[in-house]
């Protein structure tokens, strides 16, 4: 796989990048999801593109300021750099964890149930990572050490562990089988969001593994420390609101 130009689109000399390209598909198509599905989780549509307004900025805000902290050495001679987005640098994990603070005091203000709404978010992130990932080939990012497999990503003549790739197909495997425990297995609220974070972390965590261009925390890779804290988060809420529904 070669990427071709990162560039989608020129507009009177103003270049529109396939990276924010697709992040903005991806946002609008879990929104539109979302928007029909909210009815299920007995929240009002009208909340959802409510909500996603307070959302979009908190999740580039969130998931830039994230991969600013860690690579800090990168940005402290010329700040400036910190607002340019367009050409990479957004962490997913930043972006997730301010989403979710955001969400959670806007549902209070609304007075709608926090973890009814995480339950229908979490069933469409995944659809959003994995169109989202793809900015990453375009980019010529984010990608893993040198192979010869065929579905190797190239760049500069040299294959390298397309991780892009198999996370987007994990993530949008893990949107159908959240798409489905939600219409068929669901028994408690909370359910959806617990087995989000804990399969998502599980991928991430061996997926960064490959990685060359990893955030660090000391000489551990952040994502995998984040995975394996949400992974544990996940599994404790997990057993915590099933047993809290089969004793009520």
């Amino acid at each position: 796989m070669i990427a071709p130009n990162p560039v989608a689109i020129e507009i009177f000399g103003f270049s529109i990048m396939w990276y924010g390209l697709l992040i903005g598909t991806g946002f609008l198509l879990a929104t539109l999801i979302a928007y029909k599905r909210a009815p299920l989780h007995n929240i009002n549509s009208e909340f959802i593109l409510d909500l996603v307004i307070w959302l979009i900025p908190s999740a580039i805000i969130g998931a830039r300021a994230y991969f600013v902290i860690f690579k800090w050495a990168d940005f402290k001679d010329n700040p400036i750099e910190i607002f340019n987005i367009r050409g990479g640098g957004l962490a997913i994990h930043g972006g997730l964890i301010l989403c979710f603070l955001v969400a959670y005091f806007i549902c209070k203000i609304r007075k709608v149930n926090f973890i009814k709404g995480a339950d229908l978010c979490a069933v469409v992130i995944p659809l959003g990572q994995a169109i989202g990932r793809w900015g990453n080939f375009f980019n010529e990012e984010a990608h893993g050490g040198p192979t010869d497999l065929p579905w190797a990503q190239i760049i500069n003549g040299v294959g390298y562990h397309p991780t892009f790739l198999y996370e987007s197909l994990w993530c949008f495997g893990l949107f159908l089988f959240l798409l489905w425990f939600d219409n068929k297995k669901q028994k408690f609220d909370g359910q959806i969001l617990t087995l989000y974070m804990m399969l998502y972390s599980l991928e991430r965590f061996f997926v960064e593994g490959l990685r060359t261009d990893s955030l660090m925390i000391g000489f551990l890779r952040q994502a995998q420390v984040i995975s394996i804290v949400f992974f544990l988060i996940g599994l404790g809420a997990y057993i915590l609101l099933k047993n809290r529904k089969q004793n009520t």
